[in-house]
């Protein structure tokens, strides 16, 4: 791995595509952002004092070098803003990541792809749709993008493996966690599969509930369409179809029993104008792979 210790150590700051931009403006490269000092900082749009004052620590820049060190023995990509590999289909979104640690086979990021997202606590009707349409997506060479969360995430990175294409779980905590624990089989069966494992965390961080919604962001911003499977009233799957519009996206909903709270949300959507589905033509039908 070329040298990435910059931008591991910004990511880490949390640094953020719009003061990267900043930072730039002045010092032209991320090597000159490291030896910064104190007094131009705090001038920088969007620094101030509080920033510039965490980014002279030396206590980040020694984390940053060691986690590097880490990524090359577990063979851990890190994919920065100004990659020629960097995703494109991630570059025009609103808070596009600095920097993305990859684990496994980062070249299908740019394939087409669709997500498919849904309730942590499902039905048995919504583990069978998510796992038979993410099958049927997968024989017919699409890629299928989900959360590695318990219940509808987990069941479609299943489907998606049982198929003949690859699955890329988007993680809210390092790529190195495997969170839910019960979904470690999963976790390796995706890699061995040749998929991939992906975040905007670096390694070693644990799952907080405040980076799943943020994540939300680029399940949607990885994929060409969402498919929603279950959604409660206020189901935070909700979340990703916001992105999923804000980015442009279409929408397909499968369409619930009317008296399950399981599908309060996804017969909302419906209302509220996005596709329905009740079978795969539904969806084929709107790209042309």
């Amino acid at each position: 791995m070329e040298n990435k210790k910059e931008w591991i150590w910004l990511s880490l700051l949390g640094i953020g595509d719009k003061k990267l931009e900043k930072l730039l403006e002045k010092y032209e490269k991320v090597e000159n952002i490291w030896n910064a000092k104190e007094n131009e900082l705090i001038y920088i749009e969007g620094i101030g004092q509080n920033l510039a004052n965490k980014m002279l620590k030396e206590e980040y820049k020694e984390k940053a070098k060691r986690c590097q060190d880490t990524l090359e023995k577990e063979k851990i990509h890190a994919i920065t803003l100004q990659d020629v590999n960097y995703p494109d289909k991630l570059k025009n979104i609103y808070g596009k990541p600095i920097l993305l640690y990859v684990k496994g086979n980062q070249e299908i990021l740019n394939d087409f792809s669709l997500a498919i997202v849904g309730c942590r606590e499902c039905s048995q009707y919504g583990k069978n749709m998510a796992m038979e349409i993410a099958q049927a997506l997968s024989n017919n060479k699409i890629n299928v993008v989900s959360g590695m969360a318990k219940g509808i995430d987990a069941y479609a990175h299943q489907g998606a493996i049982k198929g003949k294409e690859k699955t890329i779980a988007v993680l809210g905590n390092g790529v190195d966690v495997i969170y839910p624990k019960e979904n470690e089989k999963i976790y390796y069966e995706i890699l061995e599969k040749q998929g991939a494992v992906v975040s905007e965390y670096a390694i070693g961080v644990e799952p907080e509930k405040m980076n799943f919604p943020a994540r939300n962001r680029l399940i949607s911003g990885l994929s060409d369409g969402v498919i929603v499977i279950e959604a409660k009233e206020k189901s935070g799957t909700l979340i990703t179809v916001d992105f999923a519009l804000e980015q442009g996206k279409n929408v397909f909903v499968v369409p619930g029993n009317i008296n399950s709270p399981y599908s309060k949300g996804t017969n909302d959507l419906i209302k509220q104008g996005a596709k329905p589905i009740t079978s795969l033509k539904d969806i084929l039908e709107e790209y042309i792979v």
